[in-house]
């Protein structure tokens, strides 16, 4: 058999052919889901700047034209890709799986499956419109109800009366909803960043929230419930 062309171990064969898989030192190019159509077109720049047997290890993205540094979270759900020499776009999805504290703060995310690569984008983001009650606690000071128009592994967004004091950068505590499709009901917890929120016609405000604090298991919940969705609105 003969040798390897250790000029290409960093490369997958897929399926559809060969794909450029991401090492370090190679640039990434990253757009993060959001509910905000506009939001979600960003590209930020990003660097490989380590990696272990699951995990890349990424800098802070940046987007260049405005010089500004994205902040991502736990679960946030990225598309992405690294360009070739030739010039040609390899794209995969991940997500943010954590964080590390080296000489600069590191963004961990999942590393690419080679079968999942593709040279066309595909923004199958794990979102998905849904209308699930939410019971949100302002840090203890006020409770109330908001309905979700947008659920995903990441963050939700969730319309309420326009009283509400929700402001951008206020922490909530909220629990969910969450039905599947077998009858059963169960409830999430989590810890909420407000990102940003949208005053709407109607007079109702419309807000935007990242999960801060999560358990694996109300995670897993939520991601059911999408999936269950996404195959209900496909039929």
């Amino acid at each position: 058999m003969a040798p390897l062309n250790p000029t290409c171990y960093n490369h997958g064969i897929t399926g559809g052919g060969l794909f450029l898989l991401p090492r370090i030192n190679d640039t990434l190019y990253i757009q993060v889901a959001s509910s905000d159509d506009e939001e979600a077109q960003v590209v930020y720049k990003s660097r490989v700047a380590d990696e272990d047997e699951n995990s890349l290890f990424l800098e802070i993205p940046i987007h260049e034209p405005s010089g500004k540094l994205k902040k991502l979270y736990l679960g946030d759900e990225l598309s992405i890709h690294l360009i070739s020499k030739e010039g040609v776009k390899h794209y995969f999805n991940s997500h943010v799986i954590g964080h590390r504290d080296d000489i600069v703060r590191l963004v961990r995310i999942r590393k690419v499956d080679p079968g999942s690569m593709t040279r066309i984008q595909r923004r199958s983001f794990l979102r998905v419109p849904a209308e699930l009650e939410l019971a949100i606690s302002l840090r203890g000071q006020q409770r109330f109800i908001g309905m979700t128009d947008d659920v995903g592994g990441g963050g939700i967004s969730f319309l309420c009366e326009g009283s509400r004091p929700v402001e951008a950068g206020k922490e909530l505590d909220c629990w969910l909803l969450v039905p599947f499709k077998n009858g059963v009901v169960e409830h999430a917890f989590f810890k909420g960043e407000v990102i940003r929120v949208k005053v709407l016609e109607s007079g109702r405000k419309q807000a935007m929230i990242k999960f801060t604090t999560i358990s694996e298991a109300d995670r897993q919940k939520i991601i059911r419930c999408c999936f269950e969705k996404q195959l209900e609105y496909r039929k």
